[in-house]
Protein backbone atom coordinates (compact mmCIF):
# COMPACT_ATOMS: atom_id res chain seq x y z
CA UNK A 1 0.00 0.00 0.00
CA UNK A 2 2.72 2.47 0.74
CA UNK A 3 4.69 1.89 -2.42
CA UNK A 4 1.16 2.87 -4.54
CA UNK A 5 0.46 5.49 -2.68
CA UNK A 6 4.56 6.89 -3.21
CA UNK A 7 4.04 6.01 -7.07
CA UNK A 8 0.82 8.09 -7.24
CA UNK A 9 2.44 11.06 -5.54
CA UNK A 10 5.36 11.32 -7.95
CA UNK A 11 2.79 10.58 -11.16
CA UNK A 12 0.66 13.96 -9.80
CA UNK A 13 3.72 15.80 -8.87
CA UNK A 14 5.21 14.85 -12.65
CA UNK A 15 2.31 16.13 -14.24
CA UNK A 16 2.08 19.07 -12.43
CA UNK A 17 5.56 20.47 -13.37
CA UNK A 18 4.60 19.59 -17.04
CA UNK A 19 1.50 21.89 -16.71
CA UNK A 20 3.07 24.39 -15.73
CA UNK A 21 5.97 24.62 -18.30
CA UNK A 22 3.55 24.25 -20.42
CA UNK A 23 1.58 27.29 -19.09
CA UNK A 24 5.14 29.36 -18.77
CA UNK A 25 6.00 28.48 -22.41
CA UNK A 26 2.07 30.17 -23.92
CA UNK A 27 3.03 33.02 -21.82
CA UNK A 28 6.01 33.56 -23.04
CA UNK A 29 5.54 33.75 -26.67
CA UNK A 30 4.89 37.05 -28.19
CA UNK A 31 1.24 38.61 -27.90
CA UNK A 32 -0.08 40.93 -30.92
CA UNK A 33 0.95 44.12 -29.21
CA UNK A 34 3.87 42.91 -28.35
CA UNK A 35 4.94 42.62 -31.90
CA UNK A 36 2.78 45.61 -33.36
CA UNK A 37 5.28 48.27 -33.28
CA UNK A 38 5.05 51.98 -34.71
CA UNK A 39 6.90 50.97 -37.86
CA UNK A 40 3.30 49.08 -38.81
CA UNK A 41 1.99 52.55 -39.24
CA UNK A 42 3.56 52.29 -42.99
CA UNK A 43 0.52 50.16 -43.78
CA UNK A 44 -1.86 53.56 -43.11
CA UNK A 45 0.49 56.20 -44.75
CA UNK A 46 0.51 54.84 -47.75
CA UNK A 47 -3.37 53.81 -47.74
CA UNK A 48 -3.68 57.70 -46.66
CA UNK A 49 -1.16 58.97 -49.34
CA UNK A 50 -3.19 56.77 -52.08
CA UNK A 51 -6.26 57.99 -51.34
CA UNK A 52 -5.46 61.67 -51.10
CA UNK A 53 -3.50 61.16 -54.55
CA UNK A 54 -6.86 59.69 -56.04
CA UNK A 55 -8.25 62.63 -54.92
CA UNK A 56 -6.21 64.81 -56.24
CA UNK A 57 -6.08 63.12 -59.59
CA UNK A 58 -9.98 63.18 -60.06
CA UNK A 59 -9.88 67.21 -59.30
CA UNK A 60 -7.39 67.90 -61.89
CA UNK A 61 -9.05 65.54 -64.38
CA UNK A 62 -12.14 67.70 -64.12
CA UNK A 63 -10.34 70.62 -64.53
CA UNK A 64 -8.40 69.58 -67.69
CA UNK A 65 -9.86 69.29 -70.81
CA UNK A 66 -7.10 66.96 -72.73
CA UNK A 67 -6.57 64.41 -69.02
CA UNK A 68 -10.95 64.46 -69.02
CA UNK A 69 -10.84 62.84 -72.46
CA UNK A 70 -8.66 60.25 -71.71
CA UNK A 71 -9.95 59.37 -68.45
CA UNK A 72 -13.25 60.65 -68.62
CA UNK A 73 -14.48 57.23 -66.71
CA UNK A 74 -12.48 57.71 -63.57
CA UNK A 75 -14.25 56.44 -60.83
CA UNK A 76 -14.50 58.25 -57.19
CA UNK A 77 -15.70 55.38 -55.91
CA UNK A 78 -12.74 54.19 -56.00
CA UNK A 79 -11.38 57.16 -53.93
CA UNK A 80 -14.71 56.66 -51.63
CA UNK A 81 -13.18 53.15 -50.58
CA UNK A 82 -9.72 53.81 -50.36
CA UNK A 83 -10.87 56.80 -47.53
CA UNK A 84 -13.07 54.37 -45.69
CA UNK A 85 -10.61 51.84 -45.79
CA UNK A 86 -7.24 53.82 -44.68
CA UNK A 87 -9.60 55.08 -42.24
CA UNK A 88 -10.49 51.63 -40.70
CA UNK A 89 -7.12 50.22 -40.88
CA UNK A 90 -6.17 53.45 -38.85
CA UNK A 91 -8.43 53.20 -36.12
CA UNK A 92 -7.23 49.68 -35.71
CA UNK A 93 -3.82 50.13 -35.41
CA UNK A 94 -4.14 52.99 -33.29
CA UNK A 95 -6.32 51.01 -30.98
CA UNK A 96 -3.96 48.48 -30.40
CA UNK A 97 -1.20 50.46 -30.20
CA UNK A 98 -3.46 52.35 -27.54
CA UNK A 99 -3.40 49.35 -25.96
CA UNK A 100 0.11 48.15 -26.17
CA UNK A 101 1.23 51.80 -24.27
CA UNK A 102 -1.11 50.35 -21.37
CA UNK A 103 -0.12 47.32 -21.21
CA UNK A 104 3.63 46.90 -22.70
CA UNK A 105 4.52 50.64 -21.92
CA UNK A 106 8.63 49.42 -21.36
CA UNK A 107 8.46 48.30 -25.34
CA UNK A 108 6.87 51.48 -26.00
CA UNK A 109 9.72 53.17 -24.25
CA UNK A 110 11.92 50.91 -26.15
CA UNK A 111 11.03 52.40 -29.36
CA UNK A 112 11.53 55.39 -27.97
CA UNK A 113 15.33 54.74 -27.02
CA UNK A 114 15.61 52.99 -30.44
CA UNK A 115 17.21 55.17 -33.24
CA UNK A 116 15.06 53.93 -36.24
CA UNK A 117 11.86 53.35 -33.81
CA UNK A 118 11.60 56.66 -32.83
CA UNK A 119 10.85 57.87 -36.22
CA UNK A 120 7.72 56.22 -37.12
CA UNK A 121 6.47 56.98 -33.83
CA UNK A 122 5.92 60.18 -35.99
CA UNK A 123 3.77 57.93 -38.73
CA UNK A 124 0.84 57.73 -36.94
CA UNK A 125 0.34 61.48 -36.54
CA UNK A 126 0.83 62.03 -40.33
CA UNK A 127 -1.47 59.25 -41.01
CA UNK A 128 -4.55 61.31 -39.16
CA UNK A 129 -3.36 64.29 -41.00
CA UNK A 130 -3.45 62.66 -44.41
CA UNK A 131 -6.52 61.82 -44.19
CA UNK A 132 -8.19 64.80 -42.68
CA UNK A 133 -6.69 66.88 -45.88
CA UNK A 134 -8.39 63.81 -48.25
CA UNK A 135 -11.75 63.74 -46.31
CA UNK A 136 -14.69 63.07 -49.19
CA UNK A 137 -17.06 65.56 -46.96
CA UNK A 138 -16.75 68.79 -45.79
CA UNK A 139 -16.30 69.06 -41.49
CA UNK A 140 -19.44 70.86 -40.54
CA UNK A 141 -17.67 73.87 -38.25
CA UNK A 142 -14.47 75.37 -38.57
CA UNK A 143 -13.38 75.41 -34.92
CA UNK A 144 -14.01 71.62 -34.92
CA UNK A 145 -11.54 70.86 -37.82
CA UNK A 146 -9.07 72.92 -35.66
CA UNK A 147 -9.38 71.11 -33.06
CA UNK A 148 -8.91 67.54 -34.87
CA UNK A 149 -5.74 69.69 -36.74
CA UNK A 150 -4.27 70.27 -32.87
CA UNK A 151 -4.63 66.72 -31.39
CA UNK A 152 -2.62 65.41 -34.09
CA UNK A 153 -0.18 68.13 -34.46
CA UNK A 154 0.52 68.48 -30.96
CA UNK A 155 2.20 65.28 -30.75
CA UNK A 156 4.68 66.10 -33.51
CA UNK A 157 5.32 68.97 -31.54
CA UNK A 158 6.18 67.09 -28.57
CA UNK A 159 8.16 64.45 -30.58
CA UNK A 160 10.00 67.43 -31.92
CA UNK A 161 11.19 69.23 -28.89
CA UNK A 162 12.32 66.00 -27.43
CA UNK A 163 14.09 64.54 -30.35
CA UNK A 164 15.31 68.01 -32.09
CA UNK A 165 16.58 68.70 -27.86
CA UNK A 166 18.62 65.29 -28.05
CA UNK A 167 20.49 65.91 -31.22
CA UNK A 168 22.49 69.01 -30.38
CA UNK A 169 22.13 68.80 -26.35
CA UNK A 170 23.03 65.03 -25.86
CA UNK A 171 26.25 63.52 -26.57
CA UNK A 172 25.53 60.08 -27.23
CA UNK A 173 22.11 61.29 -29.05
CA UNK A 174 23.72 63.96 -31.92
CA UNK A 175 22.41 63.51 -35.71
CA UNK A 176 25.71 62.35 -36.39
CA UNK A 177 25.17 59.43 -34.30
CA UNK A 178 21.80 58.60 -34.92
CA UNK A 179 21.06 59.65 -38.10
CA UNK A 180 19.64 57.34 -40.88
CA UNK A 181 16.89 57.83 -43.21
CA UNK A 182 13.93 56.99 -41.42
CA UNK A 183 14.86 60.40 -39.51
CA UNK A 184 13.21 61.92 -41.97
CA UNK A 185 9.97 61.13 -40.53
CA UNK A 186 9.89 63.81 -38.27
CA UNK A 187 10.66 66.54 -41.27
CA UNK A 188 7.70 64.84 -42.56
CA UNK A 189 5.46 65.13 -39.97
CA UNK A 190 6.23 69.00 -39.73
CA UNK A 191 5.62 69.15 -43.75
CA UNK A 192 2.52 67.72 -43.53
CA UNK A 193 0.83 69.41 -40.80
CA UNK A 194 2.22 72.79 -42.24
CA UNK A 195 0.20 71.95 -45.26
CA UNK A 196 -3.03 70.85 -43.75
CA UNK A 197 -2.73 73.72 -41.78
CA UNK A 198 -2.62 75.81 -45.50
CA UNK A 199 -5.17 74.58 -47.00
CA UNK A 200 -7.59 75.48 -44.06
CA UNK A 201 -6.27 78.94 -44.07
CA UNK A 202 -4.71 79.13 -41.27
CA UNK A 203 -1.55 80.99 -42.63
CA UNK A 204 0.52 81.61 -39.73
CA UNK A 205 0.11 78.16 -38.24
CA UNK A 206 1.09 76.92 -41.38
CA UNK A 207 4.33 78.89 -41.82
CA UNK A 208 5.34 78.43 -38.28
CA UNK A 209 5.11 74.83 -38.43
CA UNK A 210 6.84 74.65 -42.33
CA UNK A 211 9.75 76.75 -41.23
CA UNK A 212 10.66 74.17 -37.63
CA UNK A 213 10.13 71.33 -40.54
CA UNK A 214 12.23 72.70 -43.66
CA UNK A 215 15.31 73.94 -41.31
CA UNK A 216 15.35 70.35 -39.93
CA UNK A 217 15.13 68.94 -43.13
CA UNK A 218 18.46 70.47 -44.28
CA UNK A 219 20.09 69.49 -41.34
CA UNK A 220 19.33 65.98 -41.87
CA UNK A 221 19.57 65.61 -45.34
CA UNK A 222 23.01 67.65 -45.06
CA UNK A 223 23.75 64.54 -42.35
CA UNK A 224 22.57 62.08 -44.34
CA UNK A 225 24.69 62.82 -47.48
CA UNK A 226 27.69 63.04 -45.37
CA UNK A 227 27.32 59.37 -44.64
CA UNK A 228 28.64 59.64 -41.20
CA UNK A 229 29.66 56.85 -39.00
CA UNK A 230 25.86 56.73 -37.31
CA UNK A 231 23.95 57.14 -40.49
CA UNK A 232 25.46 53.71 -42.15
CA UNK A 233 23.65 51.71 -39.13
CA UNK A 234 20.16 51.29 -41.10
CA UNK A 235 20.22 47.34 -41.78
CA UNK A 236 19.20 45.92 -45.01
CA UNK A 237 15.66 44.83 -44.59
CA UNK A 238 15.21 48.48 -43.97
CA UNK A 239 16.54 49.93 -46.82
CA UNK A 240 12.57 50.59 -48.63
CA UNK A 241 13.34 53.51 -46.67
CA UNK A 242 16.12 55.32 -48.46
CA UNK A 243 12.88 56.53 -50.34
CA UNK A 244 12.06 59.06 -47.60
CA UNK A 245 14.76 61.32 -49.30
CA UNK A 246 11.84 61.62 -51.95
CA UNK A 247 9.05 62.22 -50.00
CA UNK A 248 10.30 65.12 -47.66
CA UNK A 249 11.24 67.34 -50.77
CA UNK A 250 8.01 66.38 -52.11
CA UNK A 251 5.88 67.30 -49.02
CA UNK A 252 7.95 70.18 -48.78
CA UNK A 253 7.19 71.54 -52.25
CA UNK A 254 3.11 70.98 -51.84
CA UNK A 255 3.12 72.70 -48.20
CA UNK A 256 4.79 76.16 -49.68
CA UNK A 257 2.71 76.18 -53.27
CA UNK A 258 -0.36 75.78 -50.29
CA UNK A 259 1.52 78.75 -47.78
CA UNK A 260 2.12 80.82 -51.29
CA UNK A 261 -0.90 80.07 -53.01
CA UNK A 262 1.45 79.77 -55.85
CA UNK A 263 3.80 76.83 -57.64
CA UNK A 264 6.31 78.87 -58.05
CA UNK A 265 10.12 78.53 -58.37
CA UNK A 266 10.79 77.23 -54.93
CA UNK A 267 8.21 74.49 -54.74
CA UNK A 268 9.76 73.34 -58.71
CA UNK A 269 12.95 73.20 -57.10
CA UNK A 270 12.03 70.86 -54.48
CA UNK A 271 10.00 69.15 -56.93
CA UNK A 272 13.07 68.80 -59.41
CA UNK A 273 15.10 67.71 -56.27
CA UNK A 274 12.95 65.24 -55.39
CA UNK A 275 12.38 63.52 -58.87
CA UNK A 276 16.61 63.35 -58.79
CA UNK A 277 16.45 62.00 -55.70
CA UNK A 278 13.84 59.34 -56.76
CA UNK A 279 15.85 58.23 -60.26
CA UNK A 280 18.81 58.68 -58.51
CA UNK A 281 17.15 55.22 -56.18
CA UNK A 282 15.66 53.52 -59.37
CA UNK A 283 19.01 53.57 -60.92
CA UNK A 284 20.19 51.40 -57.93
CA UNK A 285 18.27 48.07 -57.93
CA UNK A 286 21.06 46.72 -56.36
CA UNK A 287 20.53 48.65 -53.08
CA UNK A 288 17.55 47.33 -52.29
CA UNK A 289 17.98 43.98 -53.42
CA UNK A 290 18.40 41.96 -50.19
CA UNK A 291 15.29 43.43 -48.87
CA UNK A 292 13.59 41.97 -51.00
CA UNK A 293 14.36 38.51 -50.31
CA UNK A 294 11.61 38.02 -48.03
CA UNK A 295 8.57 39.64 -46.97
CA UNK A 296 8.67 42.30 -44.46
CA UNK A 297 6.46 45.35 -43.82
CA UNK A 298 9.06 47.74 -44.16
CA UNK A 299 8.24 47.07 -47.78
CA UNK A 300 5.36 49.53 -47.42
CA UNK A 301 7.80 52.18 -47.12
CA UNK A 302 7.89 52.00 -50.77
CA UNK A 303 4.62 53.29 -51.30
CA UNK A 304 3.67 56.49 -50.11
CA UNK A 305 6.87 58.46 -51.37
CA UNK A 306 6.00 57.40 -54.25
CA UNK A 307 2.55 59.03 -54.02
CA UNK A 308 4.05 62.13 -52.58
CA UNK A 309 5.88 62.64 -55.26
CA UNK A 310 3.04 61.97 -57.74
CA UNK A 311 0.76 64.75 -55.54
CA UNK A 312 3.83 67.32 -56.31
CA UNK A 313 4.03 65.98 -60.06
CA UNK A 314 0.41 66.71 -60.04
CA UNK A 315 0.92 70.23 -58.66
CA UNK A 316 3.21 70.92 -61.13
CA UNK A 317 1.23 69.84 -64.45
CA UNK A 318 -1.58 72.21 -63.09
CA UNK A 319 0.98 75.02 -62.74
CA UNK A 320 3.13 74.27 -66.14
CA UNK A 321 0.56 73.58 -68.61
CA UNK A 322 2.07 70.97 -71.33
CA UNK A 323 2.05 67.84 -72.76
CA UNK A 324 5.26 66.78 -70.87
CA UNK A 325 4.27 67.74 -67.49
CA UNK A 326 1.18 66.02 -67.79
CA UNK A 327 2.74 63.04 -68.62
CA UNK A 328 5.17 63.12 -66.23
CA UNK A 329 2.01 63.06 -63.67
CA UNK A 330 0.26 60.31 -65.49
CA UNK A 331 3.59 58.06 -64.99
CA UNK A 332 4.24 58.86 -61.47
CA UNK A 333 0.60 58.68 -60.84
CA UNK A 334 0.25 55.02 -62.80
CA UNK A 335 3.75 53.81 -60.90
CA UNK A 336 2.64 54.38 -57.23
CA UNK A 337 -0.71 52.72 -58.24
CA UNK A 338 1.00 49.90 -59.21
CA UNK A 339 3.29 50.12 -56.22
CA UNK A 340 0.55 50.31 -53.89
CA UNK A 341 -1.29 47.28 -55.98
CA UNK A 342 1.61 45.29 -55.63
CA UNK A 343 1.77 45.56 -51.72
CA UNK A 344 -1.39 44.94 -51.22
CA UNK A 345 -1.23 41.75 -53.23
CA UNK A 346 2.19 40.66 -51.26
CA UNK A 347 0.51 41.50 -48.46
CA UNK A 348 -2.60 39.59 -48.27
CA UNK A 349 -0.33 36.38 -49.99
CA UNK A 350 2.00 36.82 -46.91
CA UNK A 351 -0.40 37.47 -43.90
CA UNK A 352 1.37 35.01 -41.84
CA UNK A 353 4.56 37.12 -41.99
CA UNK A 354 3.05 40.88 -41.28
CA UNK A 355 3.45 39.91 -37.65
CA UNK A 356 6.74 37.77 -37.75
CA UNK A 357 7.68 36.67 -34.48
CA UNK A 358 11.29 37.35 -35.01
CA UNK A 359 11.21 40.66 -36.72
CA UNK A 360 15.14 41.42 -35.97
CA UNK A 361 14.97 44.50 -37.26
CA UNK A 362 12.43 46.70 -35.20
CA UNK A 363 12.07 43.83 -31.96
CA UNK A 364 11.47 45.64 -28.75
CA UNK A 365 10.72 42.39 -26.76
CA UNK A 366 14.06 41.83 -25.49
CA UNK A 367 15.13 45.35 -24.05
CA UNK A 368 13.65 45.78 -20.71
Amino acid sequence: MGEEVFESTIKVTISDDTMKSDISKKSSSPSLLTKLHAGYFRISLSLGGQALLWKVLIEHLDKSQTLHHLFHTLPSTTFLLLWWISLCTLIILSFLYILRCIFHFSLVKSEFLHPVGVNYLFAPWISWLLLLQSAPFSIPHVGSCQVFWWIFVVPVGILDVKIYGQWFTTEKRFLSMVANPTSQLSVLGNLTGAWVASKKEWKESAVCIFTLGLTHYLVVFITLYQRLSGSNSLPAMLRPSFFLFVAAPSMASLAWASISGDFDMSCRMLFFLSLFLFTSLVCRPALFKKSMRKFNVAWWAYSFPLSFLALASAQYAHQVKGPVSAGLMLLLSALSVLVFVGLTVSTALNLDMLLADNDRYLNFTKRK
